[in-house]
């Protein structure tokens, strides 16, 4: 008997050890992709919920391959709203190969419980503050480059302290790349498809956005938006059906949280929220506005003992939650199916109104009506089977007939790759991102994945390297929050350093003058640019413009930059009146030439003594006058006509203004 067909017989590892570390407890649920067991890590004596893959994806090396990078990656979700992802491994015991995860175990409920519990919805401020950490977790996994894909209440975790988790990241992306998974079905849950999953298989941020807004709907108002008797027709109303307004059957629902579901459930992607984060903001803002105070999120009672991972109905079966009950399993669903509706045969199996089926008229024989009857049956019998040959051959030609796999692009040119698509019957949308080990032309990644299955004509979305980014041109003058934005929009880091700020006549103080490294040059993601700065003009040494005549020195200063003006007089016994004494500031400072700096000229007042010797006192004393002195005259006898004969200062001196001039005179 094979590993598989022990496990399908419900073979239960309790008392195992897996990797001889941990110890398998008891058994928490089991579902068609895996089972969850409560066990112990024993090295560290720590509590752990055990989810073991079912027996067919051990044997398979692309699940087991993808199983372990999807793993690390969640494994680096660190977030209090994010079941914790401790280990992953392959165990090879006696019965086969079992490959696990190690999670941290959750006591308490999942968020379909608390909806059976509350009667199908929750109060309106109880509804917001589950969605608000749930919405918290899916950003966090966006800001990582990752996308849940399979957001429902069974996914979410509430613990007994309150704490709400969002679990299983990754796991439907590894399914969906196993061999041992169709490409033709839909993975998750149709009830909170996105339309681009249902059509395409693709998932990005956006397509949890929608999950999460289906998943807020129904907690306003006790359902899905969508209802069917079969996964089929509940898809197809994703597909080409707009959600309704929580409003319309949950009157209670404010116009801004109604309008907000709808934003979130819109079937263009491009029409919905960006991200988690962005659908978050715009839930905190709404509860804001309302004035809705956080609650506490409760775990019903009949569950708070109950050791918690989500109910396994993994991928690739479909679940279609009715109303009130757990949801319940349906067949997987053909990717593709949008083009027409689901079709009812019912007709085709009613009852003909003829008399082969009417009550046997009196004193006939019963023989020959039920030979009749006999015939007829056969007849509708065959009608049946024509019609079931029909019904499967236009399911294989939507679900099969008209999907191509994904051929292989990674590692090609970008005009390789989408000539290659194109002769696949697919278009490409191309998408360009830096990368330091791919040259630039080379595409990165394609989604959906090489070997994946899309509807014939549909696109596949391919990301092209660039290559390393290039430092981005900076204009001289820009400012330095300018030149910033452009490097970081080149996924670089800006870098400022005062010790390398310099002169610059032309561009202005604070302003950028030049990168290092050079505009240009290539460089690996998020290294640093520095930005040279200018320190304005170089400053300007105060020419020595003493001894000059007013005129020559205010000339010189004009020249040299400044703006020359008289800040008054000053004796100088070395300087002749009229001459430049000294400038404010002082000659031989520097200063910057911003606009044109004043400087300050300081002439002499000095007045040059003349040679008096000879003259008559008479006319000394009309010359020094007018020099702005005083004469003194010392003789033995004063007369009118006498002659100077000596003086002092001596001629030549310069002296202050209204000095006196001392002469002996005979």
């Amino acid at each position: 008997m094979t590993p598989e067909t022990r496990q399908g017989q419900g073979n239960s590892l309790v008392g195992a050890f897996l990797e001889r570390r941990y110890r398998v407890d008891s058994m928490i649920a089991r579902g068609g992709m895996s089972t969850v067991y409560r066990g112990l890590d024993t090295r560290l004596e720590r509590p752990v919920a055990l989810k073991v893959m079912d027996a067919r994806y051990s044997g398979d090396r692309s699940f087991v391959d993808r199983f372990e990078r999807e793993a690390r990656s969640a494994a680096k979700l660190h977030h209090n709203d994010v079941v914790a992802v401790y280990d992953q491994g392959v165990d090879h015991g006696p019965d086969g190969d079992h490959v696990f995860l190690v999670m941290e175990l959750v006591e308490g409920c999942t968020l379909r419980d608390l909806i059976l519990d509350r009667g199908g919805k929750l109060p309106l401020a109880m509804a917001i503050s589950v969605m608000q950490p749930v919405l918290s977790a899916l950003a966090s996994a966006h800001r990582a480059g990752m996308v849940h894909r399979d957001v429902k209440p069974e996914n979410v975790l509430i613990g007994k302290d309150g704490s709400v988790k969002v679990a299983d990241f990754g796991l439907v992306r590894a399914a969906a790349e196993a061999g041992t998974t169709s490409g033709s079905v839909i993975l998750g849950t149709v009830a909170y498809l996105s339309p681009e999953q249902v059509t395409t298989g693709a998932a990005d941020a956006r397509t949890d956005v929608y999950a999460a807004g289906i998943v807020l709907y129904e907690l306003l108002t006790g359902r899905p938006p969508f209802t069917g008797d079969t996964a089929m027709s509940v898809a197809y109303q994703h597909v080409n059906d707009d959600v309704p307004p929580p409003a319309t059957t949950s009157p209670e629902v404010p116009d801004a949280l109604d309008a907000l579901v709808l934003r979130a459930t819109r079937r263009d992607p491009a029409e919905r929220p960006a991200d988690a984060e962005a659908f978050l903001a715009e839930l905190e803002q709404v509860r804001s506005d309302l004035g809705i105070a956080p609650v506490a999120v409760p775990v019903p009672a009949s569950e708070a003992t109950t050791a918690l991972m989500p109910p396994v109905a993994d991928p690739p079966t479909e679940q279609f939650p009715t109303v009130r009950a757990q949801p319940t399993r349906v067949e997987p669903v053909p990717a593709n199916f949008e083009q027409q509706p689901p079709r009812q045969h019912t007709r085709a199996l009613a009852r003909p109104a003829t008399e082969d089926y009417d009550t046997p008229r009196p004193g006939a024989g019963m023989e020959p009506q039920r030979r009749k009857g006999r015939r007829n049956g056969a007849m509708w019998a065959a009608i049946v089977l024509v019609l079931a040959a029909l019904v499967g051959g236009a399911a294989f030609w939507l679900g099969f007939g008209s999907y191509v796999s994904v051929p292989r692009i990674v590692g090609v040119s970008e005009q390789q790759a989408v000539q290659t698509l194109e002769g696949a019957g697919l278009t490409a949308n191309v998408t360009k991102e830096n990368d330091n080990d791919v040259p630039e032309g080379i595409v990165l990644s394609s989604n959906p994945t090489e070997g994946s299955q899309v509807r014939s004509g549909g696109s596949v979305d391919v990301v092209v390297s660039l290559g390393k980014p290039a430092v981005p041109q900076i204009a001289a003058g820009i400012t330095v929050a300018e030149a910033e934005n452009l490097i970081r929009n080149a996924k670089l880091q800006p870098k400022q350093d005062s010790s390398s700020a310099q002169y610059d006549r032309a561009v202005p103080e604070g302003h950028v003058i030049s990168v290092d490294p050079a505009p240009g040059t290539r460089v690996n993601l998020n290294s640093e640019v520095s930005l040279i700065v200018s320190k304005g003009p170089p400053p300007v040494q105060v020419p020595d413009v003493r001894g000059m005549s007013r005129e020559d020195a205010f000339t010189t200063l004009s020249n040299a930059g400044f703006e020359p003006y008289d800040a008054g007089q000053q004796f100088d016994g070395d300087i002749d009146a009229g001459k430049v004494v000294s400038t404010n500031p002082t000659i031989g400072t520097e200063v910057k030439l911003v606009g044109r700096p004043r400087i300050g000229v300081v002439v002499s007042n000095a007045v040059p003594v003349p040679s008096l010797n000879g003259m008559k006192v008479t006319e000394a004393q009309v010359q020094v006058a007018q020099l702005g002195l005083q004469l003194s005259v010392q003789a033995l006898f004063q007369r009118e006509d006498m002659m100077i004969l000596g003086q002092y200062p001596l001629p030549g001196s310069r002296v202050q203004p209204g000095s006196a001039i001392h002469v002996t005179a005979f």
